[in-house]
């Protein structure tokens, strides 16, 4: 059974809190008037896939495919900037998550008038974080979807109930992230109720706060790892 990782906690710490963020976007999205999806890319290729099939069906291929590309591009720069999958508290973390928090600030900006262009610059955001999430730890970690991570919570209650060895660290971080996203995604609820498009400030401040902590403590971590 492989030991529980060095970066352990901030696997579970990061990870937690990016899937907050990740879910609370996702609400924001989804209740905009496009009702659309910017973290959620396999939603999001099927609503392509069906307006492509069926052209009366009232859904916009065009949307869909421009979030597609705009998640990809998002992962694009975060794969730029990190050359290895391996986390190493040196990289430039803290300037990623300082530009996804930009991207949504920006996003929430451009709701009110260009609702496409508030999409496209969330789904940006949402990949440029998806992918450092999953460089960081080595795939260990996602953060802007929950199907991989209930299924590893379903393979570890099998391989419990047969009495076969879990991985139990892992099992905390799939829970924590499983329930922060959820979290996120109501917290994301009630903001747009009073808010609107403005609450995407809320995950940019955190993110923000994130990248500036990060910078903070970074030679400090350095020194314990």
């Amino acid at each position: 059974m492989p030991s529980r990782p060095q970066y352990f906690r901030i696997f579970l710490v990061g990870g937690v809190a990016l899937a907050v963020v990740a879910g609370f976007i996702n609400a924001v999205t989804i209740l905009s008037p496009g009702q659309v999806t910017a973290t959620h890319v396999t939603g999001t290729v099927t609503r392509a896939a069906v307006a492509f099939a069926d052209p009366k069906s009232g859904l916009d291929f065009r949307i869909a495919g421009l979030l597609v590309l705009s998640f990809i591009a998002g992962s694009a720069i975060t794969g730029a900037a990190l050359d290895s999958t391996r986390l190493r508290l040196g990289r430039r973390y803290g300037g990623l998550l300082m530009l996804e928090s930009g991207l949504l600030v920006t996003s929430a900006m451009s709701f009110q008038e260009h609702l496409v262009q508030g999409l496209l610059l969330a789904a940006l955001a949402s990949g440029i974080q998806n992918a450092l999430a999953t460089q960081y730890s080595q795939a260990i970690v996602r953060t802007t979807h929950v199907t991989g991570i209930v299924t590893d919570l379903g393979i570890a209650l099998g391989k419990w109930v047969s009495r076969r060895g879990v991985d139990w660290w892992r099992v905390q971080i799939y829970f924590g992230i499983l329930t922060g996203f959820a979290g996120g995604g109501m917290v994301g609820a009630l903001a747009w109720e009073t808010l609107g498009a403005r609450a995407l400030m809320i995950p940019a401040a955190v993110l923000a706060v994130m990248g500036v902590v990060y910078w903070a403590v970074r030679d400090r971590l350095l020194a314990i790892y």
